[in-house]
């Protein structure tokens, strides 16, 4: 089978990629288990200095990196730049913190000595998404290998050639054969993947479909499964706020990475009272925004990763409009090119409410007043994150009890960081990302008692 990367500015083909014969895959699932067996004896100082090598790989070389990140999934080169950064930063942190994560948990009981520790568990298959392809892998890979296990990457097609310059990173780094592979598969090859031996878990980012079948197939072996799925995050403006902060963090919350983000603010909720004037700034602030030639430095929204993620997100303009909500700015689609886009007047039951809308496209929703927001905001299957906009932080930090989702920011967008747990609640998925927690997703804490 082979599979062919396509340029979704301009369409030329940037790559092809011929996937893995079943005699291929099967060798690298075997190389997987034999480094297994050498890569959790290491000692952790050896671990964290090849992740810490990782990093400084990915900053020698960024631009490389950025600019197949831009022509294989559409981005501006300016984002492209920031996450590979942003990948070495996430190495940074883990070369800096893992020993003390990992460090046993003494715990006092009636034995002379009792601890847990925390041990690797063999290979993890990650599956991952096309819209951040760099930062998805290393915030999975950082934590999982510097803990002891080895990593096994199935990345989306479009972006194979990511995955190619990602295990070239740790190739460069010094990391032993077989600790870190890319495996070019076709879908129909997961089920095969999870079901060996060498495969202790499987961590998905994807589309709730997606983390629905994997999640089953996990089960069916009982394997542990980690899902970040999609999003509607909400995105909460009170009648006390900072109107042009607000705007600022809005135009960035959802235009960022022309929308195509399961953390992204997607439903804009206004108490009534400012809904005017954030309307008025926010739609003047969008057209602002320069679109065009994503290798542009100056470039802010490129186009969507796929043709046909751009034709699903105007279907989802032309419904919520056909059931009455009002088109502010943009609407137009040409290709894989959707213009940034708001529209006024949402209520629950219109599609822009409902659906998470993966591109740059605003919900507008009015509130009669802050709890009526935070109703509003709960009126969802997803769980990933709010942002709450108010000069009243101590109140913000009160309302978060009114979330389910698994983020409360005040004053900023919602956003991943090396330093705090990364994860939703309801269909958003389940387990977490990043910090200590997600290190401790892929170990055995195995407890220790010893009485003499």
């Amino acid at each position: 089978m082979e599979f062919n990367s396509v340029n979704p500015y301009n369409g030329d083909q940037v790559g092809k990629y011929i996937a893995l014969t079943s005699d291929e895959l099967d060798e690298a699932l075997n190389r997987t288990s034999e480094a297994f067996k050498t890569w959790h004896n290491k000692p952790i100082s050896y671990r964290t200095g090849l992740i810490k090598k990782a990093g400084q790989v990915l900053r020698d070389n960024l631009e490389e990196y950025a600019q197949i990140i831009t022509s294989e999934m559409g981005k501006p080169i300016s984002e492209s730049r920031a996450e590979v950064n942003k990948c070495a930063w996430v190495c940074d942190y883990y070369a800096e913190n893992a020993e003390t994560f990992l460090s046993p948990e003494i715990i006092k009981t009636d034995a002379t000595q009792s601890f847990v520790r925390h041990d690797p568990i063999g290979a993890i298959f990650a599956i991952m998404p096309w819209n951040f392809p760099f930062w998805q892998v290393f915030r999975f890979a950082a934590p999982t290998l510097t803990a002891g296990n080895t990593g096994l990457l199935k990345h989306a097609p479009n972006v194979f050639g990511c995955a190619v310059k990602i295990e070239e990173v740790f190739t460069r780094a010094g990391f032993p054969e077989g600790v870190f592979q890319n495996l070019i598969v076709h879908h129909d090859q997961t089920e095969k993947i999870i079901a060996h031996d060498a495969v202790k878990a499987v961590t998905l980012t994807g589309s709730e479909m997606a983390g629905s079948a994997v999640a089953q197939i996990a089960g069916k072996y009982i394997k542990k499964s980690l899902l970040e799925l999609g999003g509607n995050n909400s995105f909460i403006v009170l009648e006390d706020a900072d109107i042009d902060l607000a705007v600022k963090t809005a135009v960035s919350a959802r235009m960022l990475n022309c929308g195509q983000s399961c953390i992204a603010a997607k439903r804009f909720i206004m108490v009534e009272s400012i809904y005017d004037e954030f309307v008025s700034k926010f739609t003047d602030a969008v057209k602002k925004l320069k679109t065009g030639d994503t290798k542009d430095g100056a470039t802010q929204v490129g186009p969507l990763a796929r043709k046909d993620l751009a034709d699903q997100l105007n279907r989802q303009v032309k419904e919520s409009v056909s059931q009455g909500a009002k088109l502010l700015v943009g609407g137009k689609q040409d290709k894989c090119f959707h213009e940034p886009t708001i529209l006024g007047n949402v209520k629950p039951g219109i599609t822009a409410f409902e659906e998470e809308t993966f591109g740059p496209l605003a919900a507008i929703i009015k509130a009669k007043d802050v709890d009526e927001a935070f109703e509003l905001s709960e009126k969802s299957k997803f769980g990933l994150g709010v942002s709450v906009f108010t000069k009243d932080t101590a109140k913000a930090v009160e309302y978060a009890s009114r979330v389910s989702d698994g983020a409360f920011f005040v004053n900023e967008l919602v956003k991943s960081d090396p330093r705090l747990p990364f994860g939703g609640t309801k269909r958003s998925g389940y387990g977490r990302e990043l910090a200590k927690d997600g290190m401790m997703e892929f170990v055995n804490r195995k407890v220790v008692y010893v009485k003499a």
